[in-house]
């Protein structure tokens, strides 16, 4: 099969046949025999029905729009967007996820649901044309069909799942057309879920350098992965040992690699460097960009890069000054011998790139025409008196300017320079780092939350890339110091920025009862689910709320 950069051009030809207009009310006239048999009559037409779902996942899977990933990682104890002078109040959505106070009818919530049942409907409507043509008719092989079909299953799994994390109770929707679909529990979800994973899974191709962004067998496994990991909290039953084999099947090499055999990445960089699509052997799912032959390019500079950023990127990409750390990780979680701590995040003065010309602040801020320098505090700096404390200012979501806040570096655009790989960096969905946490988290709650030799080998295979050799002798865990808590910990050194800070803290016992920073514990156990939207329920009686809510 082609690779998707290569025929992403194919995917105009089908953006004007989707059109949900709610969660599980597609609109029929869109998904009708009309539109089959106009856009099915070829196989590159077919192939742009199959390829659609992917690049409408890049934008609710990652940073850049109100999707999955804003409200997963802007709701737990790492990252936030706090008001920064004039900027940042968008209507309360990041303060509301922050605090975990989001209501029925919140734009923050109801910004997931629409993105990601698009999604999910980009799925049905595929699966459905493909069944209604001939082979003859879509110019296609048996066995191609079976495998687009069984792809497309696979990635409206991958859609259901996450909106599963997020709101727990919700429709299966699979059935183009169909009205009012009830709402079925999660434990029902997570069956059809595993059971639909496992008649696909051996339908599709192993992850290869031509299936780089589809839905393939590693990333397919990883996903039951992500099942059995959290079935615990999702169904109320254990499957630590299906979680375990689910693993095995990935680092065993079974399910394939992308570039090459899969394997830990030897350094932190290249995972997330231009063109990780062919260096980096860890990852197994992912979004992907490849600007020079094609349209699309990363979104999430939109989310993490300041207004001025492409001074200090010798870049063409600017930010809306958005996401943060929240005051107290950077120092708090990383030691400073962790290279992660100088790799991935951007700190202290800034510089037009290749000098030492200080970038300024913008106009209209309180930095202008003065040298910005990201500090990791949140509060008025500019506004402090002379011999006035600077801990005597109020920290808050509300209280922040232009330079507060340690800053987002871990995935690199490249240099406009270089316009062959300019802003073709992938950004990673699974890899192979997480199904080696997984497998150790496995292993010690099936211990009593007590680590053995492989856990602990399995945690620092990835912990020891970032550490000099000198260093490592005594940052390497032992079964004694690799307790539950510190999985936690080294899980949000190793994953930040990636999206599953919050389904952890869930996991963990800790989203609803542990404080960060100014955000106070709730101790309200219906927040571990986001609200249906009320809008939805009006659209779809089926529909049952959460509870709480």
């Amino acid at each position: 099969m082609k690779n998707l950069k290569t025929i992403a051009k194919y995917a105009a030809l089908i953006l004007p046949l989707v059109s949900i207009n709610s969660c599980t009310k597609l609109d029929e006239k869109v998904y009708s025999r009309y539109v089959a048999e106009n856009y099915y009559n070829t196989k590159s037409e077919v192939l742009s029905a199959v390829l659609r779902p992917y690049t409408h996942a890049n934008a609710w899977t990652t940073p850049g729009q109100n999707g999955w990933w804003r409200v997963s990682e802007l709701s737990a104890d790492q990252l936030a967007w706090p008001v920064k002078g004039i900027d940042g109040q968008d209507g309360g959505n990041w303060i509301r996820d922050h605090y975990h106070q989001w209501t029925n009818d919140d734009e923050a919530v109801w910004g997931p649901w629409r993105l990601m049942w698009w999604g999910l409907g980009l799925c049905n409507q595929p699966i459905e044309n493909l069944e209604k043509r001939s082979l003859a008719q879509m110019g296609i092989t048996q066995e191609e069909k079976d495998a687009y079909v069984a792809e497309l299953k696979l990635f409206r799994d991958f859609t259901l799942l996450k909106i599963m994390d997020l709101w727990g109770n919700v429709p299966v929707a699979i059935t183009v057309g169909e009205l009012n679909i009830p709402t079925q529990s999660r434990a029902d979800v997570f069956k059809f879920l595993e059971t639909d994973i496992k008649e696909n899974i051996e339908k599709i191709p192993v992850l290869s350098p031509s299936m780089v962004g589809r839905m393939n067998r590693a990333g397919a496994y990883a996903m039951l992965v992500e099942l059995y990991l959290n079935a615990a909290k999702w169904t109320g039953t254990p499957r630590w040992d299906d979680c375990i084999a689910a693993c095995n099947k990935i680092i065993s090499g079974e399910a394939g690699g992308q570039a090459g055999a899969v394997a830990l990445d030897p350094n932190i960089i290249d995972t997330y460097s231009p063109r990780n699509s062919t260096k980096s052997k860890e990852i197994l799912l992912s979004i992907t960009y490849d600007p020079p032959k094609g349209s699309s390019a990363p979104q999430w500079p939109g989310d993490f890069y300041h207004f001025n950023q492409r001074q200090i990127n010798g870049s063409t990409r600017n930010g809306n000054n958005g996401v943060i750390v929240i005051p107290g990780v950077y120092d708090g979680f990383y030691k400073n011998t962790d290279l992660r701590k100088k790799e991935w995040f951007l700190i202290g003065p800034q510089f037009v790139y290749g000098t030492t010309t200080a970038v300024t602040g913008t106009n209209g801020r309180e930095y202008f025409g003065r040298p910005l320098v990201f500090v990791d505090n949140v509060r008025r700096n500019s506004s402090l008196q002379p011999g006035q404390d600077p801990n005597s200012l109020p920290s808050n979501m509300t209280t922040g300017e232009e330079n507060s806040g340690v800053r987002f570096n871990k995935y690199k655009l490249g240099l406009t320079t270089d316009a062959t790989n300019y802003q073709a960096v992938d950004w990673s969905l699974y890899r192979l780092t997480w199904v080696n946490f997984a497998k150790a988290e496995a292993i010690m709650r099936k211990n009593n939350g007590n680590a053995n030799q492989e856990a602990v080998d399995l945690v620092n295979a990835s912990k020891r890339r970032s550490f000099s050799a000198a260093d490592w002798a005594t940052e390497a865990y032992t079964p004694a110091t690799l307790t539950l808590d510190e999985l936690l910990m080294e899980r949000g050194r190793e994953f930040i920025f990636e999206g599953f800070r919050r389904q952890d803290l869930i996991r963990f016992d800790k989203f609803v009862t542990t404080e960060w920073w100014d955000h106070k514990a709730t101790n309200d156990k219906n927040k571990e689910l986001l609200p249906i939207p009320n809008r939805q329920i009006t659209l779809n009686p089926g529909l049952k709320q959460n509870p709480g809510y």
